[in-house]
C-alpha cells in the first residue's frame, strides 16, 4: 500500500468516534434496509416456489424441523405466546444494546464490530432482491403450518401480517426469509458477548440467545431451517468482508477530510491576506540594516585577525592574518 494511503487509513482510524455522527448513520443504514426491503418485494408465485424448493430439499436432507416445532408452539400457549413476543421485540433491543455497550465501555472494538453487523445487514438485502421466498406461515393451509403471529395476535402489539404493528403490515415484505436476520444479528449478538462479555452470565447468553432464536423463527413459521443457516453465512461472510470496508471507508473519509480542510485553509487564507500585509525580505532589509554582514565596522576599526581592505599609513603589509609581514612585491 502507497505511503500517502497508510496515512490516510491511519489518520481516519483515529478519528473519535461521537454519539451524535454515529447514530444518524445506523439510523440511515436502517432506514435503508428497510426501505430496500420494500423495494425488494417479487412475484407471489415466484416467492411461493423458492419456499416450496427449500422445503423439499429440507425434507430430502431431514431437516425439516419447522413441522413439529411449530405443532408444539400453537398447541402449547405458553411456548407460542412467548416465542412470538422474542421474535417481535427482541432483535429491535438486544442489537442496539449490545451496540451502546461497546461504544460506551469498548470503544476501541465498536467501528470494528458496527462495520461488520451493516456488511452484513446490506448482504442479507441482496439476498431479499435476488431470492425472495414465501415464509412457511404463509403457504397453503396443507403443507401443514400455523401462523403463531396471527394465531397469538390478541396477546401482542403485532397484528396478523409478520411482526408488523397493528395496521403497518402493508408496509412490510413479508416475502424477504432468506436469509434470515434474524438469525444472522442474534449470532452477531452471540459472538460479541462470547469475546468480550467476560463473565460466565454472558457466555451463557451468547450461547442461548442466538441458539433460542433459531428455535423461535422456526416454531413460528417465520423461516426455514435453510433460512437460518444462510443467515448464519451472511455474517460469516460479512465478517470476511469488514477489513476491506473498513479500509475503504477510511480512504473515502481521509480524502473527505483534506478536501474539506484543504478548502477551509484556501479561504481562511484568502480573507487573512485582505487583512495582513505580509513582511517581505526586500522590507524587512530596508527597515533594519544588517550590520553584521561581510563583518562591516565603523571607521577605522578592525576586529582581530581581519584583513584590511588597504594599507594604512606607515603600517607595514600583512598577509591574511597571521602577523607576518608579506613578501616585497
Amino acid at each position: 500500500m502507497p505511503q500517502s494511503d497508510i496515512s490516510r487509513t491511519e489518520v481516519a482510524s483515529q478519528v473519535r468516534l461521537r454519539w451524535w455522527t454515529e447514530l444518524p448513520l445506523i439510523v440511515l443504514v436502517y432506514a435503508l434496509y428497510s426501505a430496500g426491503r420494500l423495494l425488494a418485494r417479487g412475484d407471489v408465485s415466484t416467492a411461493v416456489d423458492h419456499g416450496l424448493a427449500i422445503l423439499r430439499v429440507e425434507k430430502a436432507l431431514w431437516l425439516n424441523a419447522e413441522h413439529p416445532l411449530n405443532r408444539l408452539f400453537t398447541r402449547e400457549p405458553w411456548l407460542g405466546i412467548p416465542a412470538d413476543f422474542w421474535y417481535a421485540s427482541l432483535h429491535y433491543l438486544v442489537t442496539p444494546a449490545i451496540l451502546i455497550w461497546l461504544f460506551r465501555s469498548r470503544s476501541h472494538l465498536y467501528r470494528q464490530a458496527r462495520t461488520w453487523l451493516m456488511t452484513s445487514t446490506l448482504i442479507g438485502l441482496v439476498g431479499f432482491t435476488l431470492l425472495p421466498t414465501c415464509p412457511p406461515r404463509l403457504l397453503s393451509p396443507g403443507h401443514g403450518f400455523v401462523d403463531t403471529m396471527a394465531y397469538y395476535s390478541s396477546y401482542g402489539w403485532w397484528g396478523g401480517e409478520a411482526s408488523a404493528p397493528r395496521g403497518l403490515g402493508g408496509m412490510t415484505n413479508q416475502y424477504a426469509a432468506m436469509p434470515s436476520l434474524h438469525v444472522g444479528w442474534a449470532l452477531w449478538c452471540g459472538v460479541i458477548l462470547w469475546r468480550y462479555g467476560g463473565t460466565r452470565t454472558a457466555r451463557v447468553a451468547a450461547v442461548a440467545y442466538p441458539l433460542i432464536t433459531t428455535i423461535v423463527v422456526m416454531g413460528t413459521a417465520n423461516h426455514y431451517f435453510l433460512d437460518a443457516l444462510a443467515g448464519a453465512a451472511v455474517m460469516g461472510v460479512g465478517l470476511l468482508l469488514t477489513p476491506l470496508v473498513t479500509r475503504l471507508a477510511n480512504r473515502m473519509w481521509a480524502g473527505l477530510r483534506e478536501r474539506f480542510e484543504g478548502r477551509f485553509g484556501e479561504a481562511l487564507g484568502a480573507r487573512l491576506a485582505g487583512r495582513f500585509t505580509p513582511v517581505t525580505e526586500v522590507s524587512r532589509g530596508a527597515r533594519a540594516p544588517i550590520v553584521s554582514g561581510g563583518c562591516q565596522t565603523s571607521t577605522g576599526e578592525r576586529i582581530p585577525r581581519q584583513r584590511t581592505s588597504g594599507a594604512e599609513p606607515g603600517a607595514a603589509p600583512t598577509d591574511a592574518g597571521d602577523g607576518a609581514p608579506a613578501p616585497a612585491r
